[in-house]
């Protein structure tokens, strides 16, 4: 058990830190429209996913789920959702915005335990009020210091916060590859929409970032399925709390190649309201050891 705990969490730290760099991997993209981008991503995903179906001979396992008509729908409708996020997430990394992309992430768990309490009837604990309450505090000084709002970090943290609530109603009875395969492939008729409008304004970009920006766009594909399929190990091996604490990876690493290698601006007030957001996360971490200890007494 301790090795399988060990493995647990360098297969998290690897998801995590993976998520973390895609904003550096997608600066090879430059020059490609974010649209387009998207379109090419969804069908990059799709032939990896049903790749690794066909080398792990998950046949079985899929064709089980597509009979489950509520958890394939469930399912379409988070591949769905999961497109916003894609679409926010790229269209903000290719106008040089990955701070927000890094906002985004660091207020999801602040989303979700807000969705928890809307859609799940969950109660907040008072470390978890104030935290949310200095999460909200930090967007707001933001937008009132910087003069607009961050639209595409709150996109980010909304609608993943929206995938995970979605995706809990299917739990454990979808793994990672099977949900990724239906979920790419329902999308496909959104992105070849983005694709086409994108390729009717703008002609087709994918050649202006050049040989190496063709090869990274085809390699969207493994850059979609690798962090999910080691997250889904993580997950199966490691508590849900271990994850928790692991997920701060990710938006730190964009956030110091946002700040500190794109050079973003970085003024007082966004200083301050990424130091309250920061704050409220420390607040909801101890929160949630308290709470663990407690329950394990």
């Amino acid at each position: 058990m301790p090795e399988q705990r060990t493995t647990g969490v360098w297969y998290a730290v690897f998801a995590y830190a993976f998520w973390g760099v895609v904003p550096v991997y997608l600066q090879l993209t430059k020059g490609i429209d974010g649209f387009e981008l998207i379109g090419w991503r969804v069908l990059a995903s799709v032939v990896v996913a049903f790749g690794l179906v066909a080398m792990t001979r998950g046949w079985v396992r899929l064709r089980a789920i597509l009979r489950n008509r509520r958890d394939t729908w469930t399912l379409v409708l988070a591949g769905h959702v999961v497109l916003v996020n894609w679409t926010a997430f790229i269209v903000a990394v290719l106008a040089d915005k990955v701070l927000e992309t890094s906002l985004g992430y660091f207020l999801n768990p602040l989303v979700s335990v807000v969705l928890a309490v809307l859609f799940l009837g969950e109660r907040l604990r008072p470390a978890q009020w104030v935290a949310v309450g200095l999460g909200a505090v930090g967007v707001l000084v933001m937008i009132i210091g910087y003069g607009e709002v961050p639209w595409f970090g709150l996109t980010v943290a909304i609608s993943f916060g929206v995938y995970g609530l979605i995706k809990k109603r299917v739990g454990g009875s979808v793994d990672a590859l099977s949900g990724l395969t239906i979920e790419t492939t329902a999308v496909i008729p959104a992105s070849l929409i983005m694709l086409g409008i994108a390729v009717s304004i703008n002609g087709v970009t994918v050649g202006a970032a050049g040989t190496t920006g063709i090869w990274a766009t085809v390699g969207l594909g493994l850059v979609t399925a690798l962090p999910l399929l080691a997250f889904s190990a993580a997950a199966r091996r490691i508590s849900l709390s271990a994850l928790a604490f692991t997920q701060y990876l990710a938006p730190i690493i964009s956030f110091l190649f946002g700040a500190f290698v794109m050079h973003e601006p970085m003024p007082l007030e966004r200083w301050i309201g990424f130091a309250l957001v920061w704050l409220s996360l420390v607040l909801v971490s101890i929160d949630l050891l308290v709470a663990r200890a407690i329950r394990a007494r």
